[in-house]
């Protein structure tokens, strides 16, 4: 009688199908089983994983519980299909001898490009003008536009994306500061501490990752210490601002105008968010395009085979416990 092979459960995907996923996973001689292509709730998941016990879980933004990694007992690897590892219980994983991995590589000139773009609508008035244009008001005289070369724009984590965004901006002339907890020395790019990049930046760009240091980062507090009429980009984790101390400085008229790819409850946006017209509201989508999204699914489906074969994988982001048995 021939062994059942061993399976692997994809919680969600932003995709139309699994084809690349499938073709590697499967190639590899595995089975693939698929939740729903939106992310479900923990409990959901964890009844999936309760039923499919699979050897490698491939997750995008579904949770991955604790109890989630505890209910498989062939479990090997936690591979997240993307950068953060927010969603997954990564100490538990750890802890019971499980792998767990990311991309890291795969889309950090399109979140750069992402993010300058957006910057660029608000000191254009492209976002703005095309919407009055649309409702039959042409008046060119009511711009108040800015020069990009003119601005300081801060860059809060630098990381692969924000040196890419950093990069980016030289080319425009912009004056170019960043916040990091490990100062480098980098032509055309100024690091200094966190209270100066808030206080001097006419641009703030979020790209620092959220974990329980940096939940709610930029409260209330430090919103207010920012520049009168700053723009704040963020295309990192929603969390990492509080939205309603958001919500109130745009009001206020303190922060200038906001441009938000993630939200910290995604997909719900807040009423508050919807009503003022000095916001832009993409759905999470800064990480995608044709090229990044092929090597994303890849790059993940691979390194699930690779340890599901016995090997180490080549972006473990933890130092899973021996296992006993």
């Amino acid at each position: 009688m021939t062994a059942e092979r061993p399976t692997v459960f994809i919680t969600d995907y932003a995709w139309p199908d699994l084809e690349i996923e499938r073709q590697v996973i499967e190639g590899a001689g595995y089975r693939l089983v698929a939740g729903p292509a939106t992310p479900a709730p923990a409990a959901q998941i964890e009844a999936l994983v309760e039923e499919h016990r699979p050897a490698g879980i491939l997750t995008n933004w579904a949770p991955v519980s604790a109890k989630a990694v505890g209910l498989s007992p062939n479990l090997r690897i936690v591979a997240r299909l993307g950068v953060g590892l927010d969603n997954i219980a990564v100490d538990e994983a750890t802890r019971r001898g499980i792998w767990v991995t990311n991309v890291p590589d795969y889309c950090f000139e399109e979140v750069a490009d992402h993010s300058v773009g957006m910057l660029l609508s608000f000191t254009r008035g492209l976002m703005h003008f095309d919407r009055e244009v649309k409702a039959g008001r042409w008046e060119p005289s009511t711009a108040r536009l800015r020069r990009l070369r003119s601005m300081t724009v801060g860059i809060l984590g630098y990381g692969r994306i924000g040196r890419s965004t950093a990069q980016k901006l030289n080319g425009f002339g912009a004056r170019v500061l960043a916040y990091t907890r490990s100062p480098k020395t980098e032509q055309g790019v100024e690091f200094v501490p966190l209270d100066q990049l808030l206080r001097e930046s006419d641009a703030l760009i979020v790209h620092i990752p959220l974990t329980p240091q940096t939940k709610h980062l930029l409260d209330r507090e430090r919103l207010a210490s920012m520049k009168k009429g700053a723009i704040i980009v963020n295309v990192s984790r929603g969390a990492v601002i509080d939205t309603e101390a958001l919500i109130e400085a745009l009001r206020s008229g303190h922060i200038g105008g906001a441009a938000l790819d993630v939200l910290e409850n995604e997909p719900n946006v807040p009423a508050g968010l919807l009503e003022l017209p000095n916001v832009m509201l993409t759905p999470h989508i800064a990480f995608t395009s044709d090229a990044s999204l092929r090597e994303l699914r890849t790059w993940a489906s691979e390194e699930v085979v690779r340890v599901l074969q016995g090997k180490p994988p080549k972006e473990g982001r933890n130092k899973p416990a021996v296992r006993q048995g």
